[in-house]
């Protein structure tokens, strides 16, 4: 295919529909057309000029890289992420796939995360600079467990408005009306921990907790995790959490590592790995 006739786009707001018709098409059709919009436009204030980019011929979608924009404050400074959230390129077209990618990359004054890469997209990543985060994982079962004294556990809005502060607060404001974020709060006196988790599902089954960030005392969060799996498992219906030490802080005692853990990317000259969340990205906007 001539490179002439595929031409470059930006993801523009009017791009948008067509772009997640694209997506929900040729990339993954058990997520709908509406929740691939939620991808593209994300429920967090936020200056982007774009939704990623996509590649057209003529006028028809032929490939889209999807990116999700953020700001952040790490270690006293504002920095901006972009989230690599979504690539697909038709057979094809799939000569052009390295044109959507550089136009991402090429973008000025962004910390790059890719918290979902696929088949070859991982070794694509580390050519252009990417690292592996450590995505250590233990799969742990959740089961029932008996409630604590003085410790309480709530996934209720008002509780969680009235409980976290600070960072956490604005990160549950941004995140609330994020479709695939979850969030539960721990208290003990004047104490909390706060988890943010998605539903995620393995060979075909919804049936496992993942944890995507975790605020306030991780020590209390460590002590009450009988109680936390005891909630994910009676309130949700999550048979076991995948749980990443790097992000949890600790490894629940009630499983065992996998073997194949899911890869997890960052490229930053500024960013350190232990600063690296999945806040922000498709994790928390999109179930599939």
């Amino acid at each position: 295919m001539d490179s002439e006739k595929v031409e470059l786009r930006p993801i523009l707001e009017a791009d948008r529909g067509d772009a997640a018709a694209f997506l929900h098409e040729c990339l993954n059709d058990r997520v709908s057309v509406a929740d691939w919009m939620r991808l593209l436009s994300p429920p967090w204030a936020v200056e982007a000029s774009n939704s990623g980019f996509q590649l057209r011929a003529g006028d028809r979608i032929v490939g889209v890289y999807a990116a999700v924009y953020s700001e952040r404050e790490i270690d006293g400074e504002r920095l901006r992420f972009c989230n690599l959230a979504a690539f697909c390129v038709l057979d094809d077209h799939r000569a052009h796939s390295f044109r959507l990618l550089r136009a991402i990359l090429g973008q000025q004054g962004f910390e790059f995360t890719d918290l979902s890469p696929s088949g070859n997209v991982v070794a694509l990543n580390e050519r252009m600079g990417f690292e592996r985060l450590d995505s250590r994982t233990t799969l742990a079962v959740n089961i029932p467990a008996v409630g604590a004294r003085g410790v309480s556990l709530s996934g209720d809005p008002t509780v969680l408005r009235a409980t976290l502060t600070g960072a956490d607060a604005a990160i549950y404001r941004d995140h609330r009306d994020a479709a695939a974020a979850r969030h539960l709060v721990v208290v003990s006196g004047d104490e909390y921990a706060y988890l943010v988790f998605r539903k995620d599902r393995r060979k075909r089954i919804p049936v496992f907790a993942t944890p995507l960030y975790a605020g306030g005392s991780r020590e209390l969060l460590q002590s009450a995790w009988p109680r936390v799996a005891s909630h994910l498992l009676l309130r949700h219906g999550l048979l076991a959490t995948l749980a990443e030490e790097r992000i949890l802080g600790f490894a629940p005692r009630a499983g065992r590592p996998l073997v194949s853990p899911r890869a997890k990317m960052f490229r930053s000259k500024i960013v350190s790995a232990a600063s690296i969340d999945y806040l922000y990205s498709e994790l928390t906007l999109m179930e599939w």
